[in-house]
């Protein structure tokens, strides 16, 4: 294993620490093989089943909802007619304090987001508009390659092997994603100079 600084971003934790070190990081990690095989044979097969009967994710949620509170509506009107228990439901409510610490925390995230927006307006941030434009347009792209529906299971594919395969190949990866980094760092270096060359002299 080799030191710190040969890894990315510098880290010292494992990846299992890093995702969490619980439950959730054994079966990314595919240390619980069977709930880890479990949840890509299910994502497979649904994929399939929603692609062969052209179901969408709107109808199977509209579908399963109607059916839940057909079930439980029904339930309820016998119980009362033949003086049995209704259905043991909790009553649903948000309390204050959590509506509270969700509107902070919005309310942080969103005033962050026009921050950087401002930022990248005002010509203040070039590093930060190429990472910005380069993450907006992968997404353009991605986008018109699937529907969120895919993309939804490709990305629960993606998070069961992605891991995986980088711990066990950890090393191999990380010196490769360095070397193209520090090459790209430099070629962005060299794009800032001729595209900018006042700030070179300001430096």
């Amino acid at each position: 294993m080799g030191s710190s600084s040969d890894k990315l971003f510098n880290r010292e934790r494992t990846i299992h620490e890093i995702l969490g070190g619980g439950i959730v990081a054994d079966v990314m990690l595919w240390r619980k093989k069977n709930v880890s095989v479990g949840i890509v044979t299910v994502t497979i097969a649904s994929w399939m089943v929603f692609e062969a009967f052209a179901y969408t994710i709107f109808t199977l949620i509209s579908s399963v909802l109607l059916l839940l509170l057909s079930i439980l509506f029904l339930w309820s009107k016998s119980a009362s007619i033949l003086n049995r228990p209704s259905p043991p439901l909790p009553e649903f409510q948000i309390s204050e304090a959590m509506a509270e610490e969700a509107s902070i925390w919005l309310r942080i995230h969103v005033n962050k987001l026009l921050q950087v927006s401002y930022d990248i307006a005002m010509g203040r941030d070039s590093e930060l508009y190429t990472k910005v434009a380069v993450s907006l347009f992968l997404i353009s792209l991605i986008g018109s390659l699937m529907d969120f529906q895919t993309l939804c299971h490709t990305s629960v594919l993606v998070v069961m092997t992605v891991p995986a395969v980088y711990e066990r190949y950890e090393d191999h990866i990380d010196g490769s994603i360095l070397f193209i980094c520090n090459k790209a760092k430099e070629l962005y270096l060299r794009v800032e100079v001729l595209a900018f060359p006042e700030n070179k002299k300001l430096s």
